[in-house]
């Protein structure tokens, strides 16, 4: 790697055998002299990220009553109210083409496409292509991976890079970390190659000294603090292997991820910032969990799980419970918003140059509709979403209406998604 304290290229990375870790955007990688705004380096990415959860939520506590700018935070959302400026609720949407019977086997499966699963291209070649793998054709060459599909289930499929093809998702992070920062060409090798070692961090040591004597002052503080994120969240990987117990069995949880749900989301979404910072990928799909989930969440005190809950029957103290667990998932996702509002990119910040959506395919899951949809996005565009407000549309208003908008927004040139060829000039 070639390194002066003139210049540091803008895909640099440390190399050690087993490992390379990409770097964070610094000072050090702009030319002498030359504003942010004018080099490849500063141009502002375009980032999406997209955070489903299952079994829908409780409308009557997700949506505010209030709509515009001055609006009284729901019960479910309440976690971002200190992100409300980064905020747009959505609310009024229907996913009607993706409406099915079977709504376990597929509900999830039509959230990012606005189709029914395998429409085979019915609409035309794209129909039944998910929002992120179109957003990947424009921004996917940009970075070392293309996307990065994640879970903490087995069994999700959001992301469709075909109209037959689901893309698999992760739900081990210690199968990501490698994927992230392992040196490799096929994820086998890089675990064979790590396997030596119990650390990343300590392959590259030599070049990281080189590196931080190369730079200034403040350049040498965001790589010592993104290599100190790097390494916390490299020791609680390795904490949770050592935690795990291959004769355990435990609903939902795959050996070899943290037995805490909540840290296990924890380092899942510390993963996704580390990923944007370091600018691995700029498209990231997340479920947080998949439909007819049987997961128990003893960490808020309910015992009962998750799908059977989720069928109330109206009954309050059951939806009560559902109402922790829905903002239990708004906290544990608000945390890792925060953290992106905090890196700094360029002359703004990670978030200012994000797109996420935050929502789910299921509306009332005791009926199992889509109608109408919890939907809530988080970031501006680079300047082109305004955050801030809640929209209320019309009832039926169409869900592939937003999918649209956000690819319009971040200036895609696509021509339909779903049902929908026009966005929503609100957002």
């Amino acid at each position: 790697m070639f390194l002066s304290k003139k210049h540091v290229p803008r895909r640099a990375v440390l190399k050690g055998a087993g490992a390379a870790i990409a770097l964070p955007l610094i000072d050090a990688m702009l030319p002498a002299n030359t504003a942010w705004a004018d080099t490849p380096a500063g141009k502002p990415p375009k980032r999406f990220a997209f955070v489903g959860f299952p079994h829908g939520a409780i409308m009557a506590h997700w949506s505010p009553e209030q709509t515009g700018t001055d609006y009284k935070m729901s019960t479910i959302l309440e976690p971002l109210e200190p992100l409300r400026k980064h905020l747009t609720i959505v609310s009024g949407l229907r996913n009607k083409p993706a409406e099915t019977p079977e709504p376990h086997a597929y509900i999830e499966q039509g959230w990012l496409t606005a189709v029914k699963p395998y429409d085979f291209g019915k609409a035309g070649p794209d129909s039944g292509v998910s929002a992120d793998q179109i957003a990947v054709r424009y921004v996917g060459q940009d970075t070392r991976l293309p996307s990065l599909e994640l879970t903490t289930t087995t069994s999700a499929r959001v992301a469709w890079r075909t109209p037959t093809q689901p893309l698999p998702q992760e739900s081990n992070p210690r199968a990501v970390f490698q994927k992230l920062f392992g040196q490799g060409d096929t994820n086998l090798e890089r675990a064979q190659i790590l396997s030596e070692t119990s650390s990343i961090l300590d392959r590259v040591q030599g070049e990281a000294k080189r590196l931080q004597a190369s730079l200034g002052v403040q350049d040498r503080s965001v790589v010592s603090d993104y290599l100190d994120s790097v390494r916390e969240i490299e020791r609680r990987v390795h904490m949770a292997e050592k935690q795990d117990n291959p004769e355990l069995v435990i609903p939902d949880a795959p050996i070899g991820t943290p037995n805490d749900i909540t840290e296990y989301f924890k380092v899942m979404f510390d993963l996704m910032a580390l990923a944007f910072q370091a600018d691995i990928t700029r498209v990231i799909t997340f479920s947080m969990d998949h439909e007819a989930s049987m997961r128990t969440y003893t960490n808020l005190g309910i015992a009962e799980g998750f799908h059977p809950l989720s069928h109330h029957g109206n009954n309050p103290q059951k939806m009560d419970k559902l109402v922790q667990i829905q903002q239990y998932h708004t906290k544990v996702f608000a945390e890792y918003v925060k953290k992106l509002e905090t890196i700094k990119e360029a002359d703004a910040t990670v978030l200012d140059h994000a797109t996420i959506l935050f929502g789910s395919d299921m509306s009332n899951s005791d009926r199992h509709n889509n109608d109408p949809l919890p939907s809530a996005i988080l970031g501006h565009a680079n300047g082109k979403i305004k955050g801030g407000q809640h929209l209320k549309y019309p009832q039926d208003s169409r869900h592939g209406d937003l999918l649209f908008t956000l690819l319009q927004r971040n200036e895609m040139p696509v021509k339909s998604i779903g049902d929908s060829t026009e966005g929503l000039a609100e957002v």
